[in-house]
Parts: structure tokens; C-alpha cells; sequence
């Protein structure tokens, strides 16, 4: 009979070291799920702000380029950028190219948003600028460019770990018109 109560302990302590062996397996799979899902959803997040700046640049340009001034283009790419806050946490450049006699000239430029950033065509009314071949002003012809500069934060725990090396810390965008 002791022979029995012994092996009758003994199946319940293998089930209670299965339980906390499945305790801790658990835990350290919830623990990576949860690591996947945070990684995703800042993901996400951050191909989301992508495309609303993709959206504004464009939308910048193409004010810009039928006739609205370019103060008024970039005060209105700040005005339509909600869910993001550029007038308080981005910038916006909107400038206009010139090209006189296959010289590139920036002839313009305004700008709107809190963001300390400098434009990537260039800075000096009457100097130089730098655009792609692609969207290099004919002779005589003016092409608009609006620059879109905004910070991405991590809305996870998770996102503050990858936004280093996983997502830019600042998400740039420019359109040619």
C-alpha cells in the first residue's frame, strides 16, 4: 500500500512540474508575441505617416504650380495635414526652380511648421538648386518642390528599441511639379 501512495505523489509532482514548466513556456511565448506585435504595429504606424507625407508633398506642389502662392501652398499642406501635427512638430518647404539659360536657380521659397530643418534643394533665393535630371526644368520653365520634414514616434514600449536601426527618426518627402 505504500508502494502506492508513493506513486500516487509521485504523478503529482510530475504533473505539478509539467504545469510550471508550461507556466514558464507560456510566458516566454507571450512575451515574443507580444515583441511581433509591437513590431508591427510601429511599423505600420510608420509606413502610415510615409504616405500621409507622400500625399502632402504632392499636394504642395500642385498648389504651387497652379498659381498659388507659395506661402499659401505651404500654409495649406500644414492646414490639410491632420492626423500629423506639422504646424507644431514638422516643417514644410515649398520653393520654386528656375531654369535660366541651363542655369538651376531657386527663384522662391516659404515655408511653415515648428521643425528647425533646412530644404534639401537649396537655401539662397537666386542660387543655386538641386534637383533630380528627372525633374530638371525645361529652358525658361519653373518647376515647384515641396518638402515635407516630420518626426516619427514609436507609439509601443517596443518602437523605442527599433526606431534606431528599423524606422528613420525622421520621415522626408519631397515632390517635383
Amino acid at each position: 500500500m505504500s508502494g502506492a501512495r508513493d506513486h500516487g505523489n509521485h504523478g503529482r509532482d510530475l504533473l505539478r512540474n509539467e504545469s510550471g514548466q508550461s507556466l514558464v513556456e507560456f510566458g516566454f511565448s507571450m512575451i515574443l508575441l507580444l515583441v511581433i506585435v509591437f513590431g508591427v504595429v510601429d511599423l505600420s504606424h510608420g509606413i502610415y505617416v510615409a504616405e500621409v507625407v507622400t500625399n502632402l508633398t504632392g499636394q504642395g506642389s500642385s498648389l504651387a504650380s497652379r498659381g498659388t502662392s507659395l506661402s499659401a501652398s505651404a500654409a495649406a499642406v500644414v492646414a490639410a495635414s491632420a492626423p500629423l501635427t506639422l504646424s507644431t512638430s514638422g516643417r514644410v518647404i515649398v520653393s520654386s526652380v528656375y531654369n535660366n539659360n541651363n542655369v538651376i536657380q531657386l527663384t522662391g521659397q516659404a515655408s511653415s511648421g515648428s521643425l528647425i530643418a533646412s530644404s534639401r534643394i537649396g537655401t539662397l533665393i537666386g542660387g543655386a538648386a538641386v534637383v533630380p535630371a528627372s525633374a530638371k526644368p525645361q529652358l525658361n520653365q519653373t518647376v515647384y518642390v515641396t518638402e515635407v520634414f516630420y518626426p516619427l514616434h514609436s507609439i509601443t514600449p517596443i518602437g523605442k528599441f527599433v526606431s534606431g536601426f528599423l524606422l528613420p527618426p525622421q520621415i522626408y518627402d519631397v515632390a517635383f511639379y
